[in-house]
């Protein structure tokens, strides 16, 4: 039986989903959901509408970590 705790607790999240939602999102980035809006308004995060939903593709936080890494690699470059 599930239950709603199970439900929503991160570690039963299933690994296969290709779209998350802001709040899955924001807690795989581990940052505040209101964090993970900003991002996608600035356009640093990609998100895409289904319907009338907003979903956030897996390989997109992959990207902006990949970029922050990045930005981080090269300004301890310049240091």
């Amino acid at each position: 039986m599930t239950t709603v705790a199970a439900t929503l607790d991160p570690t039963t999240a299933d690994p296969t989903l290709l779209l998350l939602t802001v709040e899955e999102a924001a807690r795989r980035l581990g940052i505040g959901r209101t964090t993970c809006f900003a991002l996608i308004a600035s356009g640093e995060l990609e998100s895409v509408k289904v319907g009338s939903l907003r979903r956030i593709p897996v390989d997109a936080l992959v990207a902006y970590v990949g970029r922050l890494r990045g930005a981080s690699a090269s300004s301890m470059g310049d240091a």
